[in-house]
């Protein structure tokens, strides 16, 4: 670039940081939205489980393509291209009256999701390689934030608005964001030369040792994954279920859980230059398995709360070291690859819970999160 680069990649940063922001909102604009669907659609907490499989394989099923995608075409296209689709299925899951077609229809929306996830990390990975800095984590607070706002006003607006007006209202915001923003992504797509170099070396890519790395990396996606889609499946539901707590509650259960996640991110670049990323890990899993068993099994829902927060807070990190890391070794491949087994965490979560609450109980379930933090904590401990 010319001599300009720099406040072009700040403008990237601003751009792909929007782009977090908005996949974030709009996904707990759903996320606050089930106990209603749930209602909608007469479905049971299995049945619900099975339903919400849906959006984590449709994400498995497109984040290997759209790895590929964005090597043959650029991260930056693919992801005004997928946010444009993410903006137009959230306004699908109302329509749904049957468990069948809510499963259908969340399909559609996590191979959206997914995709957008994989192109957006992407590009970030590069950005991150251009700065030379660890700034990973500011972007997934980003989406933490977009989270808990979006959290925070579907809580508001669940007694008066329909789930159908307000998905739909989150298609017109998507949709206007993305149009907003797509110029400064699509203008600057060759803004970071560097790491040409790295993401089109085949050779490294293949190497054992460093697909090993991925796929190490890759498992402390899954482990996370699993604890964030379970918050965001499972955590409202078990407030009002189990707890009693209002809608409004039920929904500010996420919007902790988003807060803390954000304000843990926001902090995550001095946090790795300071520790390092495998003492991140260490201490992020080991904080998040003590928080989700206070958030799981105690009986009063300030308790449950603030589980939930301390959850968020160390889990903040873990997805995005994880990812930044294989999209170091691996370029777009390796993103892709992490995040299709973080994924696969979200794919195994949902049913999981599901079932094992049928069998026991929603917070014997939820304490499965801590188990997962548990082992990424472990991963984390004895990787190099």
């Amino acid at each position: 670039m010319p001599g300009d680069s720099s406040t072009d990649l700040t403008r990237l940063r601003i751009a792909l940081t929007v782009f977090f922001a908005l996949d974030g909102f709009i996904f707990a604009g759903w996320v606050v939205r089930i106990p209603a669907i749930k209602q909608q659609t007469g479905a049971s907490t299995s049945g619900l489980g099975l339903a919400l499989l849906g959006v984590s394989a449709g994400a498995v099923v497109t984040m290997m393509l759209t790895g590929r995608l964005c090597r043959r075409y650029g991260a930056h296209p693919v992801t005004v291209i997928c946010s444009i689709l993410l903006s137009l299925s959230i306004a699908l899951p109302p329509l749904a009256h049957s468990v069948l077609a809510l499963g259908a229809v969340l399909l559609i929306f996590g191979s959206a999701y997914g995709g957008l996830n994989v192109a957006f990390n992407s590009a970030a990975v590069d950005l991150v390689a251009a700065l030379g800095r660890p700034i990973m984590p500011s972007f997934h607070a980003a989406f933490s934030l977009g989270g808990m706002i979006g959290a925070g006003l579907g809580g508001l607006v669940a007694g008066s608005l329909s789930p159908t007006r307000h998905l739909f209202a989150l298609t017109v915001i998507g949709l206007l964001v993305t149009a907003a923003t797509a110029p400064t992504l699509l203008r600057y797509d060759i803004a970071v030369p560097r790491t040409e170099r790295r993401t089109d070396t085949a050779p490294r890519r293949l190497d054992a040792r460093t697909r090993r790395m991925v796929i190490v990396f890759g498992l402390i996606a899954l482990c996370t994954a699993y604890g964030e889609g379970a918050m965001a499946d499972w955590g409202a539901l078990h407030l009002r279920q189990d707890l009693d707590a209002s809608p409004g509650v039920a929904a500010a259960g996420y919007t902790c859980f988003a807060l803390a996640m954000t304000i843990g991110r926001a902090s995550g670049t001095r946090l790795l230059e300071r520790l390092g990323r495998s003492r991140t890990v260490v201490f992020g899993g080991g904080t998040a398995a003590a928080g989700m068993l206070l958030g799981s099994l105690a009986p009063w829902i300030w308790a449950t709360l603030l589980g939930f927060a301390v959850t968020g807070l160390g889990l903040a990190n873990l997805f995005p070291v994880a990812v930044e890391r294989a999209g170091a070794l691996a370029g777009p491949s390796g993103v892709a690859t992490a995040s299709t087994l973080g994924y696969g965490g979200m794919l195994l979560g949902p049913p999981a819970i599901g079932f094992i609450a049928d069998w026991t109980s929603l917070p014997t379930a939820l304490t499965s999160v801590a188990v997962l933090a548990g082992i990424a904590t472990l991963i984390g401990a004895t990787s190099k």
